[in-house]
């Protein structure tokens, strides 16, 4: 037998906790601040991990801490019996992303240092101050349930939910809910644009000698991370329009004056489906084969860094989120906001259109063109 639903009730605690959210919005905005100076890379977000763990065992929440064998990785709990609500978002840094609040140009606080260049500093703090909020109104009326918040540490180098996931930390969980910065507010379900990826280091083995005095009795390792990287850009003319692909140099030998015997690369195969994925990798591994046969070389074992499913959303929650957005409705913008959104649009060569003011269009299904992009190890 169903449940009748007492929709107004429904509607009025709705209206509550939009209410004691907008309350709160000078603590919100404090904490986006302060995890924004932080800055800090994956796996080691430890002043970002300290100062939101303090906050919610502050607010009654239980906080597990070192999950599924992360350091700056946590599962925060409050409440009892169904439904468990899992909130998550990304906490961590961008590489050399430094940058000074409410500066439209390029200014770093300290140069070369990380920084939040992908907005990771404000999706934590809005999911504690949303669970704070049906935190008061489920003690109030005795609801049952559970709320969960947990940070997507090193999302950046797709590290670690595939770990959450085999460490069981989601294995009771009802509806994990997901917020990530956009330019659009609204949400969508059903496979979504973009890429999953895996992230690979090859590092290969050769003989060092003298590099002027007897370079013919070394073998270089560089030698075949740069002919891996060549045969790579060669073969990217014969790969699909959506995938996607990068390398940097980790390791490339000591000094010039001494054949390297050790050298590595990194890469990211990205592209829109699992099989298209893991035939990129496996592009990746022949060209890594060949490389080390020109150079006369050892090629080791590749190390998997990290992987990214290509990202799939619920429709039912979808709906609902839809739903509650377009009742809820835009933030009211300053015309300082307007102005700053603005001039950064116009140093990063976009349309100086400013702040959008109402919910994204019309909810969107499965994309049917994936076009390729960018990945989160949510998926």
């Amino acid at each position: 037998m169903s449940i009748p639903r007492d929709d107004a009730r429904i509607e009025k605690l709705k209206a509550e906790a939009v209410a004691d959210v907008e309350s709160m919005k000078e603590h919100t905005q404090q904490m986006v601040d302060s995890i924004f100076s932080f800055g800090e890379l994956g796996f080691q977000e430890t002043e970002t991990h300290r100062y939101v763990v303090d906050i919610l065992k502050k607010n009654g929440f239980t906080v597990d801490e070192g999950v599924a064998g992360i350091p700056t990785a946590f599962m925060a709990s409050w409440g009892s019996g169904k439904p468990v609500i899992a909130l998550g978002s990304d906490i961590d840094g961008i590489p050399q992303a430094s940058q000074k609040p409410g500066v439209a140009y390029h200014a770093p606080l300290i140069e070369g240092a990380p920084g939040h260049g992908e907005g990771h500093n404000s999706g934590v703090p809005l999911n504690i101050t949303a669970a704070i909020a049906v935190k008061k109104i489920m003690e109030r009326e005795k609801l049952p349930g559970t709320i969960r918040i947990w940070p997507g540490t090193a999302e950046e180098l797709v590290g670690t939910k595939a770990y959450f996931i085999r460490a069981g930390l989601f294995k009771d969980v009802d509806v994990a809910l997901f917020t990530h910065v956009s330019d659009t507010l609204g949400v969508s379900w059903g496979d979504r644009e973009g890429t999953g990826l895996v992230s690979v280091e090859y590092s290969f083995r050769g003989q060092t000698a003298h590099a002027a005095g007897s370079p013919w009795r070394g073998r270089s390792a560089l030698d075949a991370v740069e002919l891996m990287n060549m045969g790579w850009n060669y073969r990217r003319e014969h790969l699909g329009l959506e995938h996607r692909s990068h390398y940097v140099i980790t390791d490339g030998g000591d000094q010039p004056n001494v054949v390297p015997r050790s050298a590595s690369v990194w890469y990211y195969f990205r592209q829109t489906t699992y099989p298209k994925v893991k035939e990129l990798w496996q592009t990746g591994d022949e060209v890594a084969r060949g490389a080390a046969m020109m150079a006369g070389v050892e090629l080791l074992p590749a190390r998997v860094l990290g992987t990214a499913w290509p990202q799939h959303f619920n429709r039912a929650v979808a709906l609902a989120a839809d739903a509650n957005l377009r009742k809820i409705g835009m933030p009211q913008w300053s015309d300082g906001d307007q102005a700053l959104a603005k001039a950064v649009q116009k140093e990063v060569g976009g349309r100086e259109q400013g702040l959008s003011n109402r919910v994204g269009g019309e909810l969107q299904g499965p994309v049917r063109d994936n076009r390729g992009g960018g990945s989160d190890d949510i998926g």
